[in-house]
């Protein structure tokens, strides 16, 4: 069966004009047009819709019951239409743990404000969990922390990032000098392996150390931050996680001896997705 809302919009026309005639005025189509078309719907659906009398068409019960079906399908095919007309569009986003916990809800309020209704799926995991998502298609774009070397996937600098060596106010690391050698005899509690923090650490902090002490792989920011707290050992995460603590006086910056940490942001999508409107018009709100 091949039933077009072109056939369903000639019968609702017909029905409510009671001729083919005036139907075609209507639809600015031939009236050989219209007598086909509802010709073809009711030779698919193998009855009449309509009794013949005289000129007129009279709607008769196969045409009574499927009037308001057929009225339905035609407003939901103009809600589609409106829809994508407004440039509207469900977006699917996924963030490494770091965006999505601590810079995106801001972001996202500006836009929300903008945009209240337009429906938005926001995921958050470790970077590899991004990039694997964003190359299976299950997202449109992916906001990571370190960088992305598939190919089949464009990997774009998006926002600049501080990384910070962080301790408890009374941690033994501040009674002496803080060195190479010092850090490297600290207990370290790290992000997990596949974390976009993780993979910057270990390119930016630890390879310079002869040797490092791990204690505790968590996956999860706020973990970490009270497991240091409580003087387990000594962390490196972005300034932007800590800062409201470092503030308080709950945690303490450990000054060491390399330059800043410093690491891009990615925004990552599919060679083969096309960024539509509603999706740049999103990014747009996602810088600071």
């Amino acid at each position: 069966m091949h039933i077009t809302l072109r056939q369903l919009e000639v019968f609702c026309e017909v029905l409510k004009s009671g001729s083919t005639t005036q139907a075609s005025q209507g639809m600015s189509l031939s009236q050989s047009a219209v007598s086909a078309a509802l010709a073809d719907l009711e030779g698919q659906l193998g009855v009449q819709l309509f009794d013949r009398v005289g000129k007129r068409l009279v709607v008769n019960e196969h045409g009574r019951l499927l009037y308001p079906r057929a009225l339905a399908l035609l407003e939901q095919a103009m809600e589609i239409e409106q829809l994508f007309r407004e440039d509207n569009g469900a977006l699917r986003v996924y963030a490494s743990s770091t965006i999505g916990n601590y810079l995106l809800p801001g972001m996202i309020a500006g836009w929300r404000r903008d945009y209240p209704d337009l429906p938005l799926e926001l995921s958050v995991g470790n970077s590899q969990d991004v990039i694997n998502a964003v190359a299976d298609f299950r997202v449109d774009i992916g906001l990571i922390e370190g960088p992305c070397h598939r190919p089949d996937l464009i990997s774009e600098p998006w926002l600049e990032d501080e990384l910070v060596v962080f301790a408890a106010p009374d941690a033994d690391i501040f009674n002496q000098p803080v060195t190479l050698d010092t850090l490297a005899s600290a207990t370290w509690i790290l992000r997990e392996k596949g974390s976009g923090t993780r993979e910057i650490v270990d390119y930016l902090l630890l390879s310079h150390l002869p040797q490092f002490r791990l204690a505790l792989e968590l996956g999860n920011s706020e973990a970490i931050k009270h497991a240091v707290r409580h003087g387990m050992g000594i962390s490196c995460l972005s300034r932007r996680v800590i800062e409201e603590p470092l503030a308080l006086g709950t945690l303490r910056e450990v000054a060491i001896p390399l330059p800043e940490l410093n690491r891009t942001l990615y925004r990552i999508h599919h060679r083969q997705k096309h960024l539509s409107r509603p999706l740049l018009r999103f990014l747009s709100y996602c810088i600071e």
